[in-house]
């Protein structure tokens, strides 16, 4: 799946984000408004895990979505 296309459709993928990492808030999934590096940033942080890590999370989210169309 192409990033750009979550990014343009955050709204729609909100509740997948959430489903995926529920520790971040709805507030968190705002601010970082379909941004890839701040999702992984804030993944960091929130789960206490290096870049690594969360680069290998979002690209099998990623993965996991690429047949979902908003």
């Amino acid at each position: 799946m192409n990033w750009d296309l979550i990014e343009g459709n955050w709204k729609q993928f909100k509740g997948k984000i959430k489903e995926q990492w529920g520790k971040l808030t709805d507030d968190h999934i705002d601010r970082i408004e379909g941004k890839r590096d701040q999702l992984a940033g804030k993944i960091q942080e929130t789960y206490g895990i290096g870049k690594d890590e969360a680069e290998k999370q979002i690209k099998d989210f990623e993965e996991r979505n690429k047949d979902y169309r908003p």
